[in-house]
């Protein structure tokens, strides 16, 4: 069996319902809506989403990281339009539920994390993180499904402004999550038609993280948790593929010589807790990493 075959006989195999649909949709003709059915199973009566749909936290009470999950899930796929799953979406956000209001920020970690078996980085410590991970992705989401004017709509649009002004700060430190989050935010404001903000500013700032990012070491590829090109780029279509053209297809080469006889690929990361739950998470992002890996391949025009 060649690159794909392998990994598709590993998918199959492995992958969870929502996970599987996800390859379906993207390899051989499935639906949308399929992959919003199977999303719909992590979504609680509030709208927002909990029950491990972030592998690494098997929380199931809802959060925004794991709300931004299915947001980052549905971006994915280029969904489009009214849909129950999105307007839960919309009304938990609405809500009010883990949003500092002082910070103006939805917390990067809950304390009923705690209660479940999670990884190091989703515990919490009484205190969360506000680098706008997930927030800046939430306001993209906002921005791309909240009809426009309405109160959410323009919280949204509050919350970019001061989001862009802290990324866009000479005093922030470059992070891996927090650009992926910005990138989002990047393509919704483009998408949406949004024009209140100076594009051409966060996009050089995106740039410049990217460049302090990306890790050119090939040597710590898929062995340690560094940025690898396709953290940030998707493929020859990406506007941020400028410059490291000759890193992608590394990478490209990467993917095509570092896969198990099995068809999966290495998790480069530990929980760093006792949960012995890892090791059925570790399973799913196997085949969350080999999806990512074949899609990646076929969008550089390699698969």
């Amino acid at each position: 069996m060649n690159t794909f075959e392998k990994a598709r006989t590993f998918v199959y195999r492995n992958a969870r319902p929502l996970d599987l649909a996800i390859w379906q949709y993207h390899f051989e003709n499935g639906s949308k809506e399929g992959v919003m059915h199977a999303l719909s199973a992590y979504q609680n009566p509030d709208g927002g989403f909990g029950h491990g749909l972030e592998a690494d936290n098997f929380n199931p009470n809802s959060a925004p990281m794991q709300t931004w999950k299915a947001a980052n899930i549905i971006d994915g796929i280029g969904f489009e339009g009214e849909h129950p799953v999105i307007s839960g979406m919309l009304r938990f956000l609405e809500s009010g539920a883990d949003f500092d209001n002082d910070k103006r920020q939805w917390l990067n970690t809950v304390p009923s994390n705690n209660d479940y078996p999670h990884a190091i980085w989703w515990e919490y410590s009484g205190s969360s993180l506000f680098n706008y991970n997930p927030t800046a992705a939430l306001a993209a989401f906002i921005l791309l499904h909240s009809p426009k004017n309405s109160p959410l709509y323009n919280k949204a649009i509050d919350i970019t402004g001061e989001a862009l002004e802290y990324y866009c700060s000479p005093d922030t430190e470059p992070e891996q999550h927090v650009t992926s989050c910005f990138i989002e935010l990047y393509n919704a404001l483009k998408k949406a038609n949004v024009s209140e903000f100076d594009l051409d500013k966060l996009k050089s700032a995106i740039s410049a993280y990217m460049d302090k990012l990306i890790c050119r070491d090939t040597s710590k590829w898929g062995k340690e948790y560094v940025s690898l090109p396709s953290t940030f780029i998707s493929g020859t279509d990406s506007e941020f593929i400028s410059g490291y053209e000759e890193l992608c297809l590394a990478e490209c080469e990467f993917i095509s010589k570092n896969q198990f006889p099995d068809g999966s690929y290495n998790v480069p990361w530990q929980w760093c807790t006792p949960y012995k739950e890892f090791t059925l998470a570790e399973n799913w992002w196997k085949s969350i990493i080999t999806t990512n890996n074949m899609l990646f391949l076929r969008n550089m025009n390699k698969l």
